[in-house]
């Protein structure tokens, strides 16, 4: 059942990639070079460099990234680089040269947050600006926002849940004569860039992902020989085959490779503990990893 989770969601997230990008089978060769035709080649070889800088368990993010400000340029054009936002946000091109934290979205990279950026812009052009913001923790439908002062029963109005996803709230009158709304989850839907983001982390996996001109090439860089075979016998051990786990992990890129293979975003919550310890080994962080093992090992 899990298995077929997962490539349910391969599935849908190729699909829409051949829709948006044109690709089967996401690569970041072709991803780097389609960009370079819509976003330049200084915009790009600055988002090589920031994707280049990233950890090799989020270089898959920061590609994902980059296909939502691809989409999105070729639909908003690439004039939104250089328009600032309202309330001193600077313009995209300073951020991508900054690569500095801007307002409340300090947990993000500079390419996380410039995709959030772009996918609200186009969500925005395609639907009108929200009315109000809400989120999906909760299924409860009605009075979820506060209305604008203008509402009319029966009026559908535009709610932001997250960047570049919208739903419809429906105006209705209460008993009791009050406005009201209901959130209309069927009306659920994200911007093209969104879309993109989504998908092309999905198709395109963990990874390894190489990048022309690396050298020497971060996926073989050696690991931790003790830490690896615990980690790598831990999920033999949990449900994984030896077929996902591969042969014994070298070098980054294998470990890399297994983490993928291996879907534990779709298994148990205890395989949370062991993705933090993988990406440990392969990010290279002492810490961390030999936190993580013990924990491993006190719970086995």
């Amino acid at each position: 059942m899990r298995e077929a989770r997962a490539e349910d969601a391969r599935t849908e997230a190729r699909r829409l990639i051949r829709d948006l990008l044109g690709e089967d089978r996401p690569s970041a060769g072709v991803l780097l070079r389609e960009a370079q035709a819509v976003l330049g080649t200084d915009r790009v070889t600055r988002c090589t460099e920031l994707i280049r800088g990233a950890p090799l368990t989020r270089r898959s993010a920061e590609l994902a990234s980059l296909a939502g400000l691809l989409v999105g340029t070729r639909e908003l054009g690439t004039e939104w680089w250089e328009r600032p936002r309202a309330g001193g946000v600077p313009a995209p091109d300073d951020v991508l040269r900054s690569a500095g934290a801007v307002g409340s979205w300090t947990d993000l990279t500079a390419l996380e947050m410039l995709a959030a950026r772009i996918a609200d812009d186009a969500a925005d052009r395609t639907w009108g600006p929200p009315v109000a913001v809400t989120d999906l923790n909760s299924w409860q439908a009605e009075d979820r926002i506060t209305l604008p002062p203008d509402a009319v029963p029966g009026q559908r109005v535009v709610v932001s849940f997250d960047a570049g996803g919208r739903l419809d709230a429906v105006v209705v009158r209460r008993p009791d004569d009050d406005l009201g709304s209901n959130l209309d989850f069927s009306s659920l839907r994200y911007s093209r860039p969104a879309e993109a983001q989504w998908s092309w982390g999905v198709a395109g996996g963990l990874g390894p992902h190489h990048l022309a001109g690396e050298d020497p090439d971060p996926y073989q860089v050696p690991v931790d020989g003790t830490a690896a075979r615990v980690l790598r016998d831990w999920a033999l051990r949990h449900g994984a085959t030896a077929e996902q786990t591969g042969r014994e992990w070298r070098v980054k890129g294998d470990v890399v490779a297994a983490i993928e293979r291996v879907d534990w975003m779709w298994r148990s919550g205890e395989w949370f503990a062991w993705w933090r310890g993988v990406a440990a080994l392969v990010d290279g962080d002492p810490a961390q990893l030999s936190a993580r093992l013990e924990e491993i090992t006190a719970a086995s």
